[in-house]
């Protein structure tokens, strides 16, 4: 019983291999009669069935039905008659994708443990003089607005520069690889397929003029694909370290800029600051952001230093400017709090000059502030200025922003 059933497994397995061999017969018979995508779709299960015997062939065989559908479409293209130019791209593209799975099979020794080439030269050739239309079929995809078929011509196209299928030949100069590379990885970025983005940027970076843009595709699409703490951390390490190697670059500058005041961590951005300033102390912005930090956390002092510091870089930078106003005017205010006796509420004159005299030095920033933006366009000066010259007495200076803005009368 057991012999009986061992022959019939034996029997059936046979039965299988001779019908993947069979659809095989059956569709080079219909790809002789011109039946191109019947064929292709009678071969399809043999070529990933274990069973069929000569997998090499049958590659073989779709790389042939391929082509022929390729060349069909650009008989039409070459002679300016309507053109499926979906079905010429795709068809070039699956041609030349099947003639390396054949070349995979081919590769391999046979029963007798012996290698026996038989379709590696007649495809190289054929597809090393195809290739260039795998560049300009994503070109025709791409003003077609076909992106994710632009996106797959252009890979096949990139990933042929170092295919096995073109082994040992000499090769045209590439001239197109640059722009394709950079450009699939663009394109897939656009498309929010970040995995292939990544992919083709990286290989951008390896072509010195695509390097830069290369580098900094491959920081948005970390950014962008961030989902956990974790993702967060390597962004940011990852940030740090272009921001070291190009302290030149302000976009690393910036984007760590835009990180930190987006984490909405005082304590870190103002860590971060004051490590710039340090790494550079002509750094203006490095400067403001540590003076926006101390100015959060109302350490008046050290903001006050911080905008001093980029106002002297750029004294007409007019947010900083008013900031180092305010800053003194809020400082005056706690002193006033700090010297006031708490029962009476009473200040004495020595300890009031005191604080006129940072009242006074407020002044000079806010009425610089007044002088560099008049109409007020980038900072509301006016209330705080008003403030200053109703402490210090000031009538005359009251009135003339009285004139400018009756509310602050109220």
């Amino acid at each position: 019983m057991k012999k009986i059933f061992v022959m019939a497994m034996m029997a059936a397995a046979a039965t299988t291999a001779f019908a993947q061999d069979a659809l095989v017969k059956e569709a080079k018979s219909l790809f002789g009669s011109g039946k191109l995508d019947e064929a292709a779709a009678k071969l399809a299960p043999a070529l990933t069935s274990a069973e069929t015997k000569d997998k090499a062939a049958a590659w073989n065989l779709m790389n042939d039905i391929k082509y022929k559908a390729y060349q069909d479409e650009f008989s039409k293209f070459a002679m300016r008659q309507d053109v499926n130019t979906d079905r010429m791209i795709s068809s070039l593209i699956e041609g030349y994708e099947a003639a390396v799975k054949c070349n995979e099979f081919d590769q391999q020794p046979n029963e007798k443990g012996k290698v026996k080439v038989r379709f590696l030269k007649n495809n190289a050739a054929r597809y090393q003089n195809e290739r260039q239309w795998l560049y300009n079929g994503g070109v025709m995809q791409y003003q077609a607005d076909n992106m994710p078929g632009a996106i797959k011509a252009w890979g096949a196209y990139i990933e042929s520069a170092k295919s096995p299928l073109f082994e040992g030949l000499t090769m045209p100069q590439d001239t197109l690889l640059a722009d394709a590379t950079y450009n699939t990885a663009l394109l897939s970025y656009q498309q929010k397929d970040y995995a292939t983005a990544k992919k083709f940027a990286e290989l951008a970076t390896q072509f010195p003029d695509k390097e830069d843009d290369a580098i900094n595709m491959k920081l948005f699409i970390q950014k962008e694909t961030c989902q956990t703490k974790a993702d967060s951390l390597e962004y940011l390490a990852e940030l740090k370290r272009l921001h070291a190697a190009k302290p030149d670059k302000e976009q690393y500058f910036n984007l760590l800029q835009e990180y930190y005041v987006r984490a909405n961590d005082t304590e870190a951005l103002k860590a971060w600051a004051n490590e710039e300033t340090k790494l550079d102390a002509n750094n203006k912005m490095a400067w403001a952001l540590l003076g926006e930090a101390e100015m959060n956390a109302e350490n008046w002092d050290a903001a006050i230093t911080a905008f001093k510091k980029a106002v002297e870089l750029d004294p007409t930078w007019t947010p900083c400017v008013f900031n180092t106003g305010i800053c003194l005017n809020s400082k005056a205010i706690a002193l006033q709090d700090e010297l006031m006796d708490k029962k009476s509420m009473n200040i004495s004159n020595e300890n009031l000059e005191k604080v006129k005299a940072v009242l006074k030095e407020a002044l000079v920033y806010l009425e610089k502030t007044r002088e560099l933006d008049p109409e007020r366009e980038k900072t509301n000066w006016a209330y705080p200025l008003y403030r200053i010259y109703y402490s210090l007495k000031d009538q005359a200076k009251m009135k003339e922003l009285e004139a400018i803005d009756p509310s602050l009368k109220d």
